[in-house]
């Protein structure tokens, strides 16, 4: 039976970062995201340059439907899935009650929600067989409350904490759960004004080699770069009335174009 790594966001970003990082490898892939049409080409580039398997499945994991008949489907096919990569995300930015709800449910659906359930049924399988691999990508907003963009902060604070839980839960059954905390990345025409001459944010390319190569030694915790190590052990030192006013004055400046 073929072994495959499972990317959820594979279409573009981190996750596709990631996916073309793990094909260098030579893993086979089993690639989700949300539009058919930007799978399918990034799959056949992958199979060509690479010469790994490469599947695809579109799927909008933000709705518990799709994501339990993709479920279904996982667990009738013959593809074995020994690395389960969770990168699917939603974020917002700006006052919590003048988010649109519907937005910020589907944040909460695909981040904690969706992340879970694939914990949970993937590693169940991987339990049975003895083996796998879990990474689980949160962010650097997870050591800290996150005002102006408290959802997703408080998110990412679940997959961080999840995952540290998971890893020791799982231990004895082969399977190892790892978490990636990223800082800002520095994607085409997604930073805010701000940060453009900063150098904190790391391009996808970047944090997806530190992943991979962290992934191999099998480290808990992954923070790519110095600086975003240095935020995230600051906020755990500092006083929590500090560490909350500064993320609020810091997430109020950064997240305006």
């Amino acid at each position: 039976m073929p072994s495959y790594a499972l990317v959820t966001g594979a279409s573009s970003g981190l996750g596709l970062a990631l996916a073309e990082a793990l094909a260098r490898r030579g893993r086979n892939l089993l690639l989700v995201a949300r539009y058919r049409d930007e799978l399918e080409p990034v799959a056949l580039e992958f199979t060509q340059r690479f010469g790994v398997d490469v599947l695809f499945r579109a799927c909008d994991l933000s709705e518990p439907l799709r994501l339990t008949g993709f479920l279904l489907e996982l667990e009738e096919s013959e593809q074995h899935i020994d690395l389960l990569v969770n990168c699917a995300a939603l974020s917002s930015q700006g006052h919590f009650l003048a988010q649109d709800w519907l937005r910020e449910q589907d944040l909460i659906e695909l981040n904690v929600l969706a992340l879970a359930r694939l914990c949970h049924a993937v590693g169940n399988s991987m339990a049975v067989r003895g083996g796998g691999q879990i990474l689980n990508v949160a962010s650097v907003a997870a050591f800290q409350p996150g005002p102006w963009m408290s959802s997703y902060a408080a998110s990412k604070a679940y997959v961080l904490h999840l995952s540290e839980g998971l890893r020791e839960e799982l231990r004895q059954s082969g399977v190892a759960v790892c978490v990636l905390c990223p800082g800002p990345l520095r994607t085409q025409g997604t930073l805010p004004r701000k940060l453009r001459g900063s150098r904190l944010p790391l391009t996808p390319e970047e944090v997806a080699l530190c992943a991979v190569l962290a992934l191999e030694r099998n480290r808990a915790l992954i923070i790519p770069g110095w600086r975003a190590r240095w935020l995230a052990r600051a906020s755990r030192l500092a006083p929590r009335w500090l560490v909350r006013k500064a993320a609020a004055a810091v997430n109020r400046a950064y997240t305006r174009p």
